[in-house]
């Protein structure tokens, strides 16, 4: 007799899934067959990303391969997508997505600014093939030094911006499974973001975009970089709950 989508759920949720309903559906419906199911519940169960067991997830409506060990591109990215995808499509030519990951960033701008050139950049070998797999010309590298200085219009990047004291306040599943080079930003979350910074000053054109994820109160503690970088017009965006998500700085050039 197969399972039920509803005792799929019902397991889920007394692991500790906070959308066991809607990580049931998707188990079911990717699942070649009950004995796969079966043990991607299973899996599921001890916590393993979701997107690691089916493959794929979905960011800004496009349908992402994740291999296992690349970090889980999340919900309150694509925002950030979205706007530097704003940027590039109303007149820019060259982006870069550093940090980034799966490519998921990357991807959307592809889709929203085709005549563009889109690079991805990583440290993690990983990370960059499963960006090629989806479609993204990936380079592995320390975020500006495979890239040509002033050239590019936009700089995006999803980088780790947790306080290393924090890490410990996430999910333990995030803890156990996603790899820690994606997540830990060094005693105030800010270690990588700077040299974002840095980087991107050297990236951008004269009027180009830095776009950042970033939380809590880091725009304030971001800002003597970015004046240092010559960077202005900063403007943060903030979720539903009012709380800040990120920034977009102009380069001055």
């Amino acid at each position: 007799m197969s399972i039920t989508p509803a005792a799929i759920a019902g397991r889920l949720r007394a692991a500790g899934c906070i959308a066991a309903d809607a990580e049931a559906s998707e188990l079911v419906a990717a699942a070649p067959d009950p004995a796969t199911l079966e043990a991607w519940i299973a899996r599921r169960e001890r916590g393993e990303p979701l997107a690691w067991i089916t493959g794929t997830t979905t960011f800004c409506a496009h349908s992402l391969h994740v291999d296992p060990g690349v970090y889980v591109p999340r919900v309150q990215s694509e925002e950030l997508a979205r706007r530097a995808a704003g940027i590039l499509a109303a007149g820019g030519s060259h982006a870069a997505d550093l940090c980034s990951g799966a490519g998921a960033v990357a991807v959307h701008l592809m889709a929203e600014a085709p005549a563009a050139t889109v690079l991805g950049v990583d440290l993690d070998p990983r990370a960059a093939a499963c960006a090629r797999r989806n479609g993204v010309r990936a380079i592995v590298g320390d975020l500006d030094g495979p890239l040509r200085p002033h050239v590019f219009d936009v700089i995006a990047a999803v980088a780790p911006y947790v306080p290393t004291g924090e890490l410990r306040l996430l999910p333990t599943d995030v803890r156990r499974y996603e790899p820690r080079i994606a997540l830990d930003g060094g005693e105030d979350g800010l270690d990588v973001v700077r040299r974002v910074v840095t980087a991107g000053a050297r990236l951008l054109r004269g009027g180009g975009w830095l776009l950042l994820e970033i939380g809590g109160d880091q725009d304030r503690a971001l800002t003597p970089t970015l004046d240092a970088n010559g960077f202005d017009s900063i403007d943060p965006w903030f979720d539903e709950d009012g709380d800040l998500r990120g920034i977009a700085a102009r380069a001055t050039g």
